[in-house]
C-alpha cells in the first residue's frame, strides 16, 4: 500500500479548476480525460436522476479503474449517507482507486466522522472532500474544519446554490448575501490546512460574468473554483494561476532576503515597500505553485 499523501504536498498541488460531470455520461467522462482542468468530479448526486443512480455508480468506478486522467485529481461525489444510495456509494468508492470522495451537505463534525469511518477500507491516499452548502454548518465551520487533524478530510467545495435555496436568498452576480459565509469558510479552512474551492457559476454561456466571479473568489482566497462546463476551464485556470507581476514580485522578495546585508532581518524594503518574513514565505509558495503548474501544461 502507498503511504498517505503528505499534507504539505497537497497544499502546493494546483487546484485551480474542478469540473463536475455526470458519472452517467460516458462521452463526458471520455472528454474529461483530454481537458486542461486540474480536477474532475464524477457526480452521483445532483446530476444523476434517481433511476440512474446505480448505473452511474458502476460507471464511475469503472472509469476510475480504466484510468487515463493523467495529472488530474479524480473524485466521485457520493449521495449523502442519509439517502437510500449513500451507503452503497461509499462502499463502492472505498474499493475504488479514486483520489477522493466528495460528500454533500455536511452540517457537523459528526458527519465527517461518519464518512471517515465509511472509508476505513479505502486505500491510504484517498481523501475526503466535503461540500459546504447548508445553513446548519455556518456555526460549525471551525469544528468541522478541525476534523482534518484526525480524519481524511482535506478539501472543501462551496455549494452556494444549495445555500441560497435554504436561505431563500437571491443569488446575484456580486453574491452579496453570501460574502460573509465565503470569508468565514476560507478562514476556517486555512486555520486547519484544508484546501478550499469556490462554488460554481451557473451562467456558463457568459464567460465575462464567470471571470468576474472567479476573480471575486481569488480575492477571498480560494485555491480555485468548481465548474459546470468545459468552456469555463481556461478562464478559471488563468485567474487562479500566478501572473507575471506576481512572479516578478516573488522573485524580487526572495533575492532581496538572500542578500548578505539582509541576513537575519525580519523586515526589509523591497521595491520601496516594507516586506517581512511572512512575505518571503508567500513568495516561495507562489513560485513553487507556478513551477507545478508549468509541469502539467
Amino acid at each position: 500500500m502507498p503511504a498517505p499523501l503528505n499534507a504539505a504536498d497537497l497544499a502546493l498541488r494546483p487546484r485551480r479548476s474542478a469540473l463536475y460531470l455526470p458519472a452517467s455520461n460516458p462521452k463526458a467522462i471520455a472528454k474529461a480525460r483530454t481537458l486542461p482542468c486540474d480536477m474532475v468530479v464524477l457526480d452521483l448526486e445532483d446530476a444523476v436522476a434517481p433511476e440512474a443512480k446505480e448505473a452511474a455508480r458502476a460507471a464511475a468506478v469503472a472509469a476510475i479503474a480504466e484510468g487515463g486522467f493523467g495529472h488530474r485529481e479524480v473524485a466521485i461525489r457520493a449521495n449523502g449517507l442519509d439517502t437510500e444510495w449513500g451507503a452503497a456509494d461509499l462502499a463502492a468508492i472505498a474499493g475504488a482507486r479514486a483520489d477522493a470522495v466528495l460528500v454533500p451537505k455536511v452540517n457537523a463534525p459528526e458527519d465527517i466522522a461518519r464518512y471517515h469511518d465509511a472509508l476505513s477500507g479505502a486505500h491510504p491516499q484517498m481523501q475526503l472532500w466535503a461540500m459546504i452548502e447548508t445553513c446548519g454548518i455556518v456555526g460549525n465551520l471551525p469544528a468541522v474544519a478541525a476534523m482534518a487533524r484526525t480524519t481524511r478530510l482535506s478539501l472543501w467545495i462551496m455549494g452556494i446554490n444549495d445555500l441560497a435555496k435554504e436561505m431563500r436568498a437571491q443569488l446575484t452576480p456580486c453574491r452579496t448575501p453570501f460574502q460573509p459565509f465565503l470569508a468565514m469558510s476560507v478562514a476556517a479552512a486555512r486555520a486547519n490546512g484544508i484546501a478550499i474551492l469556490d462554488g460554481v457559476c451557473n451562467e456558463f454561456r457568459d464567460l465575462e460574468l464567470f471571470e468576474a466571479e472567479a476573480r471575486q473568489g481569488l480575492l477571498f482566497g480560494f485555491d480555485g473554483k468548481s465548474l459546470i462546463h468545459p468552456a469555463q476551464i481556461e478562464p478559471c485556470n488563468t485567474v487562479f494561476s500566478p501572473g507575471e507581476a506576481d512572479l516578478a514580485w516573488a522573485q524580487s522578495v526572495i533575492e532581496a532576503f538572500g542578500l548578505p546585508e539582509n541576513q537575519g532581518k525580519g523586515a526589509i524594503r523591497v521595491d520601496g515597500r516594507m516586506t517581512e518574513l511572512l512575505h518571503l514565505e508567500q513568495a516561495r509558495r507562489l513560485l513553487e505553485v507556478a513551477r507545478r503548474i508549468e509541469g502539467i501544461q
